[in-house]
This record gives structure tokens, C-alpha cells and sequence, in this order.
């Protein structure tokens, strides 16, 4: 999933290796902090991560709200397959398993078919330095939900 993203993000680095020194909040490596500013207000931590112009911002914002909600799509459907697992008072059959590891792996799909659509429209209506950034800051916003996710969700026994 994330081999995608890390290949662009390397990519862009070599090519572009000022671009991100540029000492601003997408330095931001403390993921509590990250958290924190996140969970304040994303909108308003994403505005001031890209340092948008006008302009930019007006092509930026419409794309950005999409793929919150394509997003929001991926995260309603892995919610509730954790939440069917935990809360499951029957017996855990194989049936139920195969059926539990297709839900999370579609829910996967969702975020990374919405991501590619994502970066594609960034990248024709952004600079190559900005789209490239918030695509990298979405990476660890979504890390860190991950990590509160795999903290939660318990291994089956």
C-alpha cells in the first residue's frame, strides 16, 4: 500500500532536494504533535503545511474536500469491519474471517484508489513541490491514524 507513495516520495526527493528543507509545518516530525495540530483542525493545519497561493488554493481546496470524503468512504467501511469483530458474540467461523479480511482489504483499495485520483488532479493543478507535499502529508496523518487503529484492533487468537 505504501510502496506506491514511498517510491514517488523518493523520486521527488532526488529530483527536488530543496523542496523540502524549507522549514515550515510540513517539517513536522513529532507524530504527536502532527496529532495534535491534526485533531485541533486539519483544515487549518493543511493551510498552513501548503502555503498556498489564491490560486492555488482555489484548485486545491475543492480536490482536497473530495478526497477527505473518498477517505472518510474507506474509513466508515474499515470502522465497521473492526467494529463487527470486537463486538461479535457468536463463534469466529473461517466463513466469517475470509469475510472479514475482504472488507479490510476493500476498504484499503478505496483509500488508495482514492489517493491516485487524488494526486492525479493535485498534480495537474498544483505545482509538482506543492502536490508532492501534501501527498506526503496526508502519508503521515494517515500513519498515525493507522497506528491508533493497529493499537485498538486486537489480533485474532
Amino acid at each position: 500500500m505504501h510502496h506506491y507513495l514511498v517510491a514517488i516520495l523518493i523520486l521527488l526527493a532526488a529530483a527536488a532536494p530543496s523542496a523540502w528543507g524549507e522549514g515550515n509545518a510540513a517539517d513536522v516530525t513529532d507524530m504527536q504533535a502532527l496529532r495534535a495540530a491534526v485533531r485541533a483542525d486539519k483544515k487549518a493545519f493543511v493551510a498552513q503545511t501548503m502555503q498556498l497561493t489564491e490560486a492555488e488554493a482555489k484548485n486545491f481546496w475543492p480536490i482536497y474536500d473530495r478526497y477527505q470524503r473518498d477517505v472518510d468512504m474507506a474509513n466508515r467501511l474499515h470502522v465497521r469491519a473492526i467494529e463487527g469483530f470486537i463486538a461479535r458474540d457468536r463463534p469466529i467461523t473461517s466463513a466469517y474471517l475470509k469475510a472479514l479480511g475482504n472488507d479490510l482489504i476493500t476498504a484499503d483499495e478505496i483509500e488508495i484508489k482514492a489517493r491516485r485520483k487524488m494526486f492525479s488532479s493535485l498534480i495537474k493543478a498544483l505545482p509538482a513541490d506543492k502536490a508532492a507535499r501534501y501527498l506526503q502529508l496526508e502519508s503521515k496523518i494517515r500513519a498515525y491514524e493507522d497506528y491508533d487503529v493497529a493499537t485498538t484492533f486486537p489480533l485474532i487468537k
